[in-house]
C-alpha cells in the first residue's frame, strides 16, 4: 500500500545504504578539503575516471579513491588520503577550457609549463599557437614551444619561422619523436638541467602537452616515458588532420625528474575566463615593446593615444602582422567570450 502510494505521489523509495567502496551518500561530502583530512597522506592525482581517480603517493605506491558525490578532482591536484576519503589542496597553475558543447572544463592543475606541440603536418588552425600563450600565461603558467617532425620541415623553413615569431618570448624546442632527436631537450627543461638550450631553470616541474590530435603529442611521450606505450594515431588521408589517441588526462613521471601531462587531442583552445585585457597583458611578442608602457593602464593596443605597442608597430618593433593577429585574437574575445 505504501509502495502505491509513494509511486502516485511521485516519490522515489530510498535505497537502503550497502557497504561498498563509496561514503554513505546520505552524508553531504560534496566539498572535502585537505585540512579536514585527519592523518592523512600526501599524493597526487595521476589519472581520472569519471567516479574516482587514481593518485599516487610519495613512496611510489598508487591507489584508486572513490570521489564523493559532486566532488571534483583532476589531474595534478594535490590530496590528502585517508580512509579512502580524499581532500584536494588549494591548486594554482589551473588549465582549463571550454569544450564544444560550452562547458568548462579542467584539464589539469599546480602546472609550472605548458608545451603547445605543432608540427609541419598537420598545420594547427590559425592563432592556436598564440591563443596557447595567452591561456598558459592568464593562468600563471610558463609556456614553451615545441617543433616535431623536424623532418618534415624542409630546409627549416617552419622552424626558422617559428623562432623569428615566439623565441623571445619563450622556448623553441625542435624535436623528432620518431627518431628521438632533440628530445632530451623536454627532459632537460623540466628537470632543471644544464643543457644550453634549456635556458629556464625548472626544478622538477609538472608539465603538459596540448596540441591539435596528429602533431605527435602521444609519440613524444612514449619516447619521453618508454613504458608508457600509448596509442599512436595515424593521420586522417581525407582530411590530414590527426586522430584522437587519447581519451583522458594522465600524468608520468620522467626517469630524469620532472613530471608531464598528456591530456586528449585538442581540436583547438575554446578560452575560459579570458578577456581582452588578458591578450593585451599576454601576447607573444609584445613583452619588450610593454616595458615602456602605454599611458592607460587598460590600453587594448588599438588605437588608444600613447599606446607603447603601436609606437612600437609604427617603428618597426614589432611585426604589424603580429599586430593584426593580436587584432584578431581580441576581437574574437570580444564577440564571444573567449568561446570560437
Amino acid at each position: 500500500m505504501r509502495l502505491a502510494e509513494n509511486k502516485r505521489l511521485g516519490k522515489k523509495r530510498r535505497k537502503p545504504y550497502r557497504k561498498s567502496g563509496r561514503k554513505n551518500p546520505e552524508i553531504d561530502e560534496s566539498v572535502i578539503t585537505a585540512e579536514s583530512i585527519v592523518d592523512g597522506r600526501a599524493a597526487r592525482v595521476i589519472a581520472h575516471h569519471g567516479v574516482a581517480v587514481l593518485v599516487r603517493f610519495e613512496s611510489g605506491e598508487e591507489k584508486q579513491v572513490w570521489l564523493q558525490p559532486e566532488q571534483k578532482a583532476v589531474v595534478g591536484d594535490r590530496v590528502q588520503v585517508a580512509g579512502g576519503r580524499l581532500g584536494v589542496e588549494p591548486a594554482h597553475g589551473i588549465l582549463r577550457r571550454r569544450d564544444p558543447r560550452g562547458r568548462e572544463r579542467t584539464i589539469a592543475t599546480n602546472l609550472d609549463y605548458l608545451g603547445v606541440v605543432v608540427a609541419p603536418v598537420p598545420r594547427e588552425p590559425p592563432g592556436y599557437i598564440d591563443r596557447g600563450f595567452v591561456i598558459a600565461r592568464a593562468a600563471g603558467i610558463e609556456p614553451f614551444l615545441v617543433l616535431n617532425k623536424i623532418d618534415l620541415d624542409e630546409d627549416n623553413v617552419l622552424g626558422d619561422r617559428l623562432a623569428e615569431i615566439y623565441g623571445p618570448s619563450a622556448p623553441l624546442l625542435r624535436v623528432s619523436a620518431q627518431s628521438g632527436e632533440n628530445v632530451d631537450l623536454v627532459k632537460a627543461l623540466l628537470a632543471n638541467d644544464s643543457a644550453e638550450e634549456a635556458t629556464t631553470p625548472y626544478e622538477g616541474k609538472l608539465g603538459a602537452f596540448v596540441g591539435p590530435s596528429g602533431v605527435g603529442k602521444s609519440s613524444l611521450l612514449n619516447v619521453l616515458v618508454p613504458d608508457l606505450a600509448l596509442r599512436v594515431g595515424e593521420l586522417n588521408r581525407g582530411s590530414g588532420k590527426g586522430r584522437h589517441t587519447t581519451t583522458t588526462a594522465t600524468l608520468h613521471s620522467l626517469a630524469g625528474g620532472g613530471t608531464l601531462v598528456d591530456t586528449a587531442g585538442f581540436k583547438d583552445f575554446i578560452a575560459v575566463d579570458l578577456d581582452p585585457l588578458d591578450a593585451a597583458t599576454h601576447f607573444p611578442g609584445f613583452e619588450g615593446a610593454g616595458e615602456a608602457g602605454c599611458r592607460f593602464r587598460d590600453c587594448l593596443h588599438r588605437t588608444e593615444p600613447d599606446c607603447a605597442i603601436l609606437a612600437a608597430v609604427e617603428c618597426g618593433d614589432v611585426d604589424e602582422r603580429r599586430h593584426r593577429s593580436y587584432v584578431q585574437l581580441i576581437e574574437e574575445l570580444e564577440t564571444s567570450d573567449g568561446r570560437s
